[in-house]
């Protein structure tokens, strides 16, 4: 059991420093680890979820540019992860990079984790929900430099909007 716990932690040291590497932004032992929190089969997801939830979040899927739900989006509220719930970004984050899809400079700390990706041919980096491992888009370095230089680009169908309490 002990080995076990080192090599787990050994395992998330190892994510942070990848991740931070990748990303520029420091990530948390914690973030690393909370996928498991969310233990689901791929059944149990296909029933939660819509067709298309089902294609972005569990097969990182994308969903076509300028039609998603919070593309114009810009109430005061709380983006969270459309599978799990969990808060993701805050709506003073969201801009409009004009890319199709709704961007973000920042996340909420520890609510995403961050994996290399080279699919398509691209050298980008994957953005998923830290509790449930949900596809939730990539993030680019061509956001505003005025505040993060970050621009989350994320699939309407992977969040879900909870308004601010008036």
């Amino acid at each position: 059991m002990k080995n076990i716990l080192i090599l787990l932690m050994m395992v998330s040291v190892t994510a942070c420093a990848q991740e931070k590497k990748k990303t520029g932004q420091p990530a948390t032992a914690e973030a690393a680890g909370k996928t498991a929190a969310m233990p689901k089969t791929e059944a149990e997801w296909k029933k939660k979820l819509t067709p298309e939830q089902y294609a972005v979040l569990r097969e990182k899927a994308t969903e076509r540019p300028f039609t998603g739900e919070y593309y114009k989006h810009f109430e005061k509220g709380v983006y969270v992860c459309a599978a799990c719930g969990n808060p993701l970004f805050r709506s003073d984050a969201k801009f409009d990079s004009e890319c199709g899809w709704p961007s973000f400079d920042q996340a909420i700390k520890g609510s995403v984790k961050y994996e290399h990706d080279t699919s398509y041919g691209m050298d980008r980096t994957e953005v998923m929900c830290s509790r449930c491992g949900g596809h939730l888009g990539h993030v680019f370095d061509d956001g505003p430099k005025e505040t993060t230089g970050n621009r989350f680009c994320t699939n309407s169908v992977s969040i879900k909007f909870v308004p601010a309490e008036k």
